[in-house]
């Protein structure tokens, strides 16, 4: 062993040398590589003739180094985060943009009907509580909960809840049933709220402090919950996937989303708490609102296209996703 380690030493040492270099040539690459095939067959023939010792031991760390050398190497986190925010993130979006407009025109007509029901049906106001308490709510409580607290710190309650209902509903898409129950329920709440503001003739607040953020705010729900339904779909409808390949595709993809999503509320919980309650003009209120929310379609649709066509799906790149194996 000390004889084999002698006539080898140098090879291993200036493999290590190469593997702390900062920048290879390409020569230099090429020589890593072949030293490190040489090192492998010298540490499996020192393994097979003896014990784990301090000769193997170190040789096993010089080859650590040398795979970590050409196996690791990171890439530049400036161009990881443009590549999410350039292709990554609007392919998914774009990806979603149909069952998004199907899930948005769902909530629009449970909305619409369960107010226009509440506006129309004494019995339904009268079981929401006493007179009293309804002109409270319509006349005081819907406007100042949007100036009850300091606007930076409103803003931030606003983002963290409604980042949080998004990543429920892209994650527990998979359920089938949470999502449906969601856009139910939060359809029907704001119908009722609305039924009773139009039913004491404040209809036009109600819109007033409802759209300019909730034009962006209820587009990035209904896109969390395009993305929950695609992931649910995934694993009822494979395609030529199996369920699991398939499940996992998507649920990279589409988990994207959610941090996506993060952002996109970030600037709606901003116009909430700092735009609806300001004393702007109405019009101007809402064509704030109108631009936030055609921002976001320009994106989707101009980038997100873009990116689709040259085949970005919103996936992990493929080094990270890993391989999968056929089922038969």
């Amino acid at each position: 062993m000390d004889a084999f380690s002698a006539v080898h030493r140098p090879q291993w040492d200036r493999l290590a040398e190469l593997s702390r270099k900062r920048r290879l040539s390409g020569a230099e690459a090429d020589e890593l590589l072949h030293l490190y095939q040489s090192a492998s067959g010298h540490l499996s023939l020192i393994r097979s003739v003896a014990q784990e010792d301090a000769l193997s031991a170190s040789l096993s760390a010089i080859l650590a180094g040398a795979r970590t050398r050409f196996t690791g190497a990171k890439s530049n986190m400036f161009v990881d985060i443009a590549r999410f925010f350039v292709f990554s993130l609007p392919a998914a979006f774009y990806r979603l943009r149909w069952l998004t407009i199907i899930v948005g025109a769902a909530f629009t007509v449970i909305a619409v009907l369960f107010g226009v029901w509440t506006a129309s049906t004494p019995g339904v106001i009268a079981a929401l509580g006493t007179n009293e308490q309804l002109k409270q709510l319509v006349n005081h409580d819907f406007v100042n909960y949007y100036s009850a607290n300091p606007a930076a710190s409103f803003a931030g309650a606003v983002w963290t809840n409604n980042a949080w209902i998004a990543a429920q509903a892209v994650t527990l898409g998979i359920t089938g049933f949470f999502v449906p129950y969601e856009i139910f329920s939060n359809a029907q709440n704001t119908g009722m709220v609305g039924g009773v503001m139009f039913a004491y003739g404040r209809g036009d607040v109600f819109f007033s402090y409802i759209l300019p953020h909730g034009m962006m705010e209820l587009t990035a729900v209904f896109v969390a919950s395009a993305a929950g339904l695609r992931i649910f779909w995934s694993w009822v409808s494979p395609g030529p996937h199996t369920r699991m390949e398939s499940l996992a595709r998507e649920g990279r993809s589409l988990v994207t989303v959610a941090i996506g999503l993060v952002f996109v509320l970030f600037i709606s919980g901003l116009v909430e708490a700092f735009v609806t309650p300001s004393p702007l003009p109405v019009g101007a209120k809402l064509a704030i609102g109108a631009a936030v929310l055609a921002g976001y379609w320009c994106y989707t649709l101009v980038l997100g296209r873009r990116a689709v066509l040259a085949g970005e799906r919103g996936d992990l790149a493929e080094d990270d996703a890993g391989a999968t194996v056929s089922g038969s």
